[in-house]
């Protein structure tokens, strides 16, 4: 009996066992067949021209801020905003009661200045005449020593005084010409032809002089004539850039129309000061330089509109294209359990983990000689760029090298062949795809896989 319910249980187990086996073959067979869905399209031959998009405002390309000189009271404001005004027209006329009074005092004392060079010249003349004489005098023996040296002396002193009096003229003269330069100052006339597209003061208005400080803004004249968009572009781009390259342009003021523009001028500096990057070094924002783009155009523009700029930077002829979509990365298989470990993540992900490794070897000595083996296969776990191809109902991956890329399409320029068929979509199923896995042409943009489950690799 004992006998009889030992083989039962034996048969049971045994049972269960095989039903465990059967089940872990059948899913092991699932997940090697695995076919995922794709879209594919040849490598042919296309023109691509590289844009770099950025945003900006339209300003004006003469634009000039009026700040008074002096400092005083507004009594003429013959202009409004926007109002056209030529070059010469009377701006602004501060009260010059002040000024008039310190250049009346001025030119008093350059005329008692000069009155004083009268004096200094006849003392002079009378110092000389007498100094002659004595010397002939002291030539017969005629005049003391004594007496000689005090003509000689007030000749000297005489002719000194007549260079202080000159000197006190000249000083004079130049406070004069002080004073009616600062009286000029009270009148402000346009310095150029434009539109006054802003104006901050108004009549009565105390202004302070840009002696003082950055003085009082009055107003700005624009040249509306002559319009420019002014963008900012990152850092990664700007090299790209060189005066002369062709530009669209959209405004948003003018919607359904597009604008031509050329590169004038590039930034040689960034837009945010190294102070208050220092500051704000915990920030996430890109790093941006000004351009200056010249509108071809003329139009109702007005500063301070929104646009945005499309710059042709590079351009390619008949070369080998991919669709974007086909250009993916991966981690290339590193030998060894702790490097695979590494080779399994995607992207940057294994760059990254490679290099907290390698701080830890550093930091622990007793991972030293680990961290510099480590090293040595950093250079093999770089992010590579690869395509996949459509061998059959295989995919083949590819290792390529891209060029310039527009909207749509990325130059190839090694690694593929004109017409070889490459897998372009969906994204699912490129992000899933590994080099020999099963495909089906002609799969929805979704990459479902169609039989078994899909492969669960991390997103590039």
């Amino acid at each position: 009996m004992a006998n009889s319910k030992k083989r039962r249980k034996a048969w049971v187990f045994s049972g269960i066992a095989l039903a465990i086996v059967a089940f872990s073959g059948v899913a092991m067979f699932k997940k090697r067949d695995v076919v995922i869905a794709v879209q594919t399209e040849k490598v042919t031959r296309r023109n691509l021209t590289e844009i770099v998009n950025a945003n900006g405002k339209i300003q004006p390309v003469v634009q000039v801020k009026i700040s008074p000189e002096v400092s005083g009271e507004i009594i003429e404001l013959p202009v409004k905003e926007g109002q056209l005004v030529k070059k010469g027209d009377l701006l602004v006329k501060i009260k010059p009661d002040f000024y008039v009074a310190a250049r009346n005092q001025a030119e008093a004392g350059y005329k008692s200045s000069v009155a004083g060079k009268s004096t200094a010249e006849a003392t002079l003349r009378k110092a000389e005449a007498e100094y002659k004489r004595g010397l002939d005098l002291a030539k017969h023996k005629l005049i003391s020593e004594s007496a000689f040296d005090e003509l000689k002396a007030s000749y000297d002193v005489a002719k000194a005084q007549l260079v202080s009096a000159e000197d006190q003229v000249d000083m004079a003269q130049a406070n004069l010409a002080s004073a009616e330069e600062q009286l000029s100052k009270t009148t402000i006339a346009s310095p150029l032809s434009g539109t006054i597209s802003k104006l901050n003061s108004q009549l009565g208005e105390r202004v302070l002089g840009t002696v003082q400080n950055a003085g009082t803004e009055i107003m700005t004249i624009s040249d509306l004539n002559d319009m420019e968009a002014r963008i900012d572009i990152g850092e990664v781009d700007v090299v790209l850039i060189k005066p002369g390259q062709r530009v669209r342009l959209e405004v948003d003021a003018f919607k359904d129309r597009k604008f031509t523009g050329v590169v004038t001028e590039i930034a040689n500096s960034s837009t945010s000061s190294g102070q208050n990057a220092n500051m704000n070094n915990n920030s996430q924002e890109a790093t941006r330089f000004g351009v200056k783009i010249g509108i071809s155009e003329k139009e109702a523009f007005r500063p301070g509109m929104s646009c945005t700029a499309e710059i042709e930077t590079r351009y390619a002829t008949n070369v080998l294209c991919v669709p974007i979509a086909a250009v993916t990365t991966r981690s290339p298989k590193e030998k060894g359990d702790r490097t695979n470990s590494l080779a399994k993540g995607q992207g940057t992900n294994a760059a990254a983990t490679q290099t907290n490794l390698l701080v830890s070897a550093t930091n622990n000595p007793a991972e030293t000689n680990w961290g510099r083996s480590e090293k040595k296969t950093a250079d093999n776990l770089k992010v590579l760029e690869v395509v996949f191809l459509a061998d059959g109902e295989r995919a083949k991956m590819v290792q390529v090298k891209r060029g310039i890329s527009d909207d749509n399409y990325y130059e190839i320029t090694e690694g593929l062949q004109e017409g070889a068929e490459v897998v372009s979509g969906g994204y699912k199923a490129i992000h899933d795809l590994e080099d020999g896995k099963k495909i089906r042409k002609g799969g929805p943009g979704t990459g479902v896989a169609v039989a078994g489950a899909t492969s669960g690799k991390p997103a590039e």
